[in-house]
């Protein structure tokens, strides 16, 4: 079953409501825990901008949208089993949104430190998946853990064109996960589609999000989507309907 970074949809999982809720299972030998980084504010038209105007009305209901903007819940996904500490993502950090960046916190919730995390998996290289590896002082957060990006999205991050063709509104994304990526150089690992990262976790590429965009299927019995479904609530009640991704 998929598991997003805004809903944990798996098995007995009733619901995840925004803010610090914490959700639970166990996947294979070891334990899947979602952690909070807080939330994005984002504008109604992020989702509803693309959309015909007859289709608005009926997506806001469904999305829950009353007013100008959304309150996204952004959600990371931990995996931890008798040899490793595995963080999907690693959020925002202090310096994209001031309703995000809360990974730390919520970490210690659980009883974890950033220096706990033996591995940091990413989904892509968006601010509120990638800034979030580099601390107040620009140092790496996780300081013991190897990080893992795809060929494919570390290319484009890294390619200097990148800057120049993404969008003036976007073009701290590429600056931002650029420097990033380069900071983690000297732990940072590269996979492609169908390779096993670490033991039980298996790339699969959902290309679309971002160029190199990938999700994860951990011990054959769950899928980490990142953003590979975006807006959950509205895409899978009208998944032929174009929205913000």
């Amino acid at each position: 079953m998929p598991l997003t970074r805004r809903a944990f949809g798996i098995g007995t999982i009733a619901s995840l409501a925004a803010g610090k809720t914490i959700a639970q299972i166990s996947v294979g030998q070891g334990t899947l825990t979602t952690v909070s980084d807080g939330s994005l504010i984002l504008p109604a038209d992020f989702i509803l901008g693309r959309m015909d105007p007859p289709r608005r009305d009926e997506a806001a209901r469904i999305a829950g949208i009353t007013d100008s903007t959304i309150e996204t819940p952004c959600n990371l996904a931990l995996y931890q089993d008798s040899g490793r500490t595995i963080l999907f993502d690693a959020g925002s950090g202090p310096n994209f949104l001031p309703s995000a960046g809360e990974i730390i916190d919520n970490l210690e919730s659980v009883g974890l430190a950033p220096e706990d995390i033996t591995d940091v998996v990413f989904t892509h290289a968006h601010p509120d998946h990638i800034w979030g590896v580099l601390d107040d002082f620009d140092d790496p957060l996780f300081s013991n853990a190897t990080h893992h990006i795809g060929q494919a999205e570390a290319d484009y991050w890294l390619d200097p064109a990148t800057v120049d063709t993404i969008g003036e509104a976007r073009a701290s994304f590429a600056v931002g996960a650029r420097n990033r990526i380069e900071a983690i150089a000297d732990n940072l690992a590269t996979f492609a589609d169908g390779d096993t990262i670490v033991p039980g976790i298996v790339a699969r590429a959902t290309f679309g999000h971002t160029p190199g965009h990938m999700s994860f299927l951990v011990n054959d019995s769950a899928m980490i989507v990142g953003d590979a479904i975006g807006n959950g609530h509205l895409a899978l009640e009208k998944p032929d309907w174009p929205s913000g991704a």
